[in-house]
């Protein structure tokens, strides 16, 4: 096993933006691949997650191997790990998540696109040093697609993925208990396809513990049969599902039993995997962008449920048009959206777009207002297929954001460019209060 440890060097730029935060400070971690957008898609769960007094952060160099790195908070000292593991970067589905458990143990699942899991533990509590790979159940191991780790509030882990492919897959959940250090199947197939279709889904917990769970319906493997915002909640950590109403689901949800929130045809633009968060009454928001009959130009949309209806907000400050249609990761002038909202009721949606020259930026609301935005930018450079993932935690605890951060280029169809290794950083932004 071929281990590289070193103190990565650092440095910390400050930009100056008007209108935001007085400093967003950029701390440089490494080197990374960039020929493609594995790095920077954003259904990263997670690229970055904190525990106890340490960040941690996962990625692919330009070997393709699979490198572990920690840096205390407050520091921009990062300690890197080369793992044993590489993975098949050139597909730009095969990224990496991580979690760590509340014993402080880090839980990677990496390089996936319709093929076996592939998932490790690391030796000791916040060691950076991998075990060997292993399986979690041994069963619906061999056709996954976009794993994703959740916490839940009594410490134990959620593990979601994909069994099947695009137009034909379901909805597979695991469940990992600390104290026995064992996972247990919740759910061979929380929503189902029926063979005909599949699910692409979001999903968060709420300070009560809950699950809040959304999806678009996919018809085939093109982009352009997405349709239908969809909606699910769990009140008992996954075992039993709810519409919002209060209704229990008959398991598995199919098209026809599941709750529509947001009616949207196919041909829309619809885009899928985007974020799903709570707002400080613990109700569901939900972010995506499509183009509405009356839309110039596919738009940010938010998705908000006020306890009692669902109501659909359209930002409207996009004016370049684009056609989303076809097979393999695309090639899109603008980011799928990340979502998160204050406990006093901020909304934040992060997003890249190349009207605004593909930089990191952010259009802010408040709940009760959502027809209103501000948009700003929080770099001043461009980041050309750089979709938004963060630090959950490190947000939760301080309503301070910590952006995964590196320039990428995507080439439509799951192209592969010759783009040379560029800089992973960790943006920090605190937004005003």
């Amino acid at each position: 096993m071929k281990h590289l440890r070193f103190l990565a060097t650092f440095y910390t730029l400050i930009l100056l933006v008007v209108g935001c935060s007085p400093k967003i400070q950029t701390s440089h971690v490494a080197n990374g691949w960039a020929r493609n957008s594995v790095n920077t898609v954003i259904f990263r769960k997670h690229s970055l997650y904190t525990f106890n007094d340490h960040q941690y952060i996962a990625f692919y160099d330009n070997n393709r191997d699979l490198i572990l790195g920690k840096r205390q908070i407050g520091t921009s000292s990062w300690l890197l790990n080369r793992t044993q593991y590489k993975g098949n970067a050139f597909d730009a589905h095969n990224t990496i998540s991580l979690i760590i458990d509340s014993e402080g143990y880090i839980h990677v699942s990496w390089d996936h696109h319709n093929s076996y899991l592939r998932y490790a533990k690391s030796k000791e509590p916040e060691s950076l040093e991998l075990g060997e790979e292993e399986p979690m159940i041994g069963t619906l191991e061999k056709v996954v697609t976009y794993p994703e780790f959740h916490e839940l509030p009594t410490g134990d882990l959620l593990f979601a993925y994909r069994s099947g492919e695009s137009g034909s897959g379901d909805l597979v959940i695991n469940k990992y208990d600390t104290l026995t250090e064992k996972w247990t199947r919740l759910h061979d197939n929380l929503i189902d396809g029926e063979g005909q279709r599949n699910a692409y889904w979001q999903m968060t917990t709420d300070d009560l513990g809950r699950i809040h769970l959304s999806w678009v319906w996919r018809e085939s493997a093109d982009v352009a049969s997405n349709h239908d915002m969809n909606y699910a909640v769990s009140p008992d950590g996954g075992k039993t599902w709810f519409n919002s109403k209060g209704q229990p689901y008959a398991l598995p949800i199919t098209e026809q039993s599941a709750e529509i929130v947001s009616v949207i045809p196919q041909n829309s633009e619809l885009i899928n995997q985007t974020s799903i968060t709570t707002d400080a009454n613990n109700n569901p928001l939900i972010a995506s962008y499509w183009k509405d009959s009356s839309d110039q130009a596919p738009q940010y949309k938010v998705i908000h449920f006020d306890g009692e209806e669902w109501k659909t907000y359209s930002l409207d400050f996009r004016s370049l048009k684009f056609s989303l249609s076809g097979v393999g990761t695309k090639a899109i002038p603008i980011a799928r959206p990340q979502l998160v909202c204050s406990p006093n009721g901020t909304v934040h949606l992060i997003f890249r777009d190349a009207e605004r020259s593909s930089k990191v930026s952010v259009a802010s609301s408040h709940i009760g207002n959502l027809d209103n935005w501000t948009v700003e930018d929080l770099t001043v450079e461009g980041y050309k297929s750089w979709e938004p993932s963060y630090d959950p935690v490190i947000w939760k605890k301080n309503q301070k954001l910590h952006l995964f951060l590196q320039n990428t280029i995507q080439v439509d169809g799951e192209g592969i460019s010759n783009s040379p290794p560029t800089a992973i950083k960790v943006l920090e932004w605190t937004p005003k209060k």
